[in-house]
């Protein structure tokens, strides 16, 4: 086992693996921005270290930065969170070279599954079902239209190196490929460095199913269910559950099991994300993260797993604490993701906490770096804590969340806390019926222009 573990992220996921660390009984070193300073995760690491500026690009990408960090403190390991240098392959590769352990999966695994054509080519060749579309790139306006007059309309224009919601491109049209396959070019060019598109079949009314896998990277790996995230804002998750009020028993065991066997297959190590978009009774592959997702606290909850410390016994050397059989799930969890932001046009809202509780009582987790007096700075991603209920069913879930989000106390600046409350109240939350369009369209109805 590491005897000392540096964090390269911040915020509450940092604090997460903090705490996983402690309990295991390891030293940690927390890195920060000059704008985080004063942050809890440097707070409450054993060391930290200041890497640059407040511009995550000069600070928490900054790989020269945390490789000195890691040789200053003797730090043997690096937990990067999610985010940041999460899924960098250079990055794991450097730490390699100067014998860091990286707690994660293999640079080569990072790099297949970070490009979305040869990611859907590999899972395709281990039997995972996919969404229909090109084989590859697709490089001329030509081509596109003659991918997409075989798929037929609609279509959706990825960036192969793209990533939350970036690159992307409806078009429900013949008429509506030209600007789509140009726009999502030059936007996969400007925000990945890589303007490589790929064309997809554009499923009309799916869920976001995702299958949570972990492997030992010895050839061995399990699944742990699926959570449901449909309930999404431009791409971006706002609400996730486990398990997926649509799925059944049947099909949690037939994909999770397509999905361990693909892990293991590659000798996959750590924890890892397959996702699908469900629609019809079928799965199709969209991507796989090669990392901790935001939303791993509501398969800790039904499982009674703790992920991070997996991943770092795992990266360590050590086995995994459990086989498939040992894995059964117990009630039904909700996360909703908390950001400081104005609505109804979710604006970045940084400032200064004045008042901050955390509600509690059974079956309640706040995953949070909030204090009273802390200045969230307006550099970073604005997710600020993350509520998680727990219940005996999905009723029971909801009604823990609606009494949880009662206690919550955020004073200082704006959240989205009053969106909680608010879709609460909407009959297709409460029976489960939504799929990702949903909360889009519930929006504009909420706030026409």
């Amino acid at each position: 086992m590491f005897s000392k573990v540096l964090i390269a992220n911040r915020g509450e996921i940092a604090l997460r693996v903090i705490r996983a660390c402690q309990e295991l009984g390891i030293q940690t070193v927390a890195v920060h921005s000059t704008a985080d300073s004063d942050a809890m995760h440097v707070r409450m690491a054993d060391e930290s270290i200041c890497i640059g500026p407040p511009s995550g690009a000069l600070s928490y990408l900054n790989i020269p930065a945390i490789i000195s960090a890691c040789e200053i403190t003797g730090a043997e390991a690096v937990h990067p969170g999610y985010g940041f240098l999460s899924e960098n392959a250079q990055f794991v590769q450097v730490l390699e070279d100067h014998g860091i352990k990286f707690i994660g999966p293999t640079a080569e695994h990072i790099r297949i599954m970070g490009d979305k054509i040869t990611a859907k080519d590999t899972m395709r060749k281990l039997g995972v079902p996919c969404v229909p579309g090109s084989e590859g790139g697709v490089d001329t306006l030509e081509e596109a239209y003659t991918v997409s007059d075989d798929m037929g309309f609609p279509v959706i224009v990825k960036a192969t190196a793209g990533g939350g919601g970036r690159g992307m491109k409806l078009a429900k049209t013949r008429d509506d490929l030209e600007d789509a396959f140009h726009n999502a070019r030059s936007e996969a060019k400007a925000a990945f460095g890589n303007d490589e598109v790929y064309i997809e079949k554009y499923l009309t009314l799916p869920r976001h199913i995702e299958v949570q896998v972990f492997g030992d990277g010895k050839g061995r790996a399990v699944h742990l269910g699926e959570r449901d995230c449909s309930l999404q804002r431009r791409h971006q998750k706002v609400f996730e559950e486990a398990p997926g009020p649509c799925i059944t028993p049947e099909m949690r065991a037939r994909i999770g099991k397509t999905c361990s066997d693909a892990v293991a297959d590659i000798n996959y190590a750590g924890a890892g994300t397959i996702e699908f978009l469900y629609e019809n009774d079928e799965f199709y592959f969209i991507e796989m993260n090669t990392r901790l997702q935001v939303e791993h606290p509501v398969t800790e909850a039904i499982f009674g797993v703790d992920l991070v410390k997996q991943q770092i016994r795992v990266a360590s050397g050590e086995e995994m604490t459990f086989v498939q059989d040992e894995l059964s799930i117990k009630g039904h969890a909700i996360e909703v993701r908390i950001n400081a932001e104005k609505l109804p046009n979710f604006s970045p809202c940084p400032g200064t906490i004045t008042h901050f509780h955390a509600p509690g009582g059974l079956g309640v987790r706040m995953d949070s770096a909030l204090y009273a007096g802390y200045k969230i700075p307006p550099y970073y991603d604005s997710l600020i804590a993350k509520l998680i209920v727990t219940g005996t069913s999905r009723q029971a879930a909801l009604a823990r969340l609606h009494r949880a989000l009662g206690e919550l106390i955020v004073d200082g600046v704006d959240t989205t806390i009053p969106l909680f409350h608010d879709l609460l109240q909407e009959p297709d939350i409460q029976t489960g019926d939504y799929d990702i369009h949903w909360l889009e369209k519930w929006l504009e109805e909420q706030n026409p222009a």
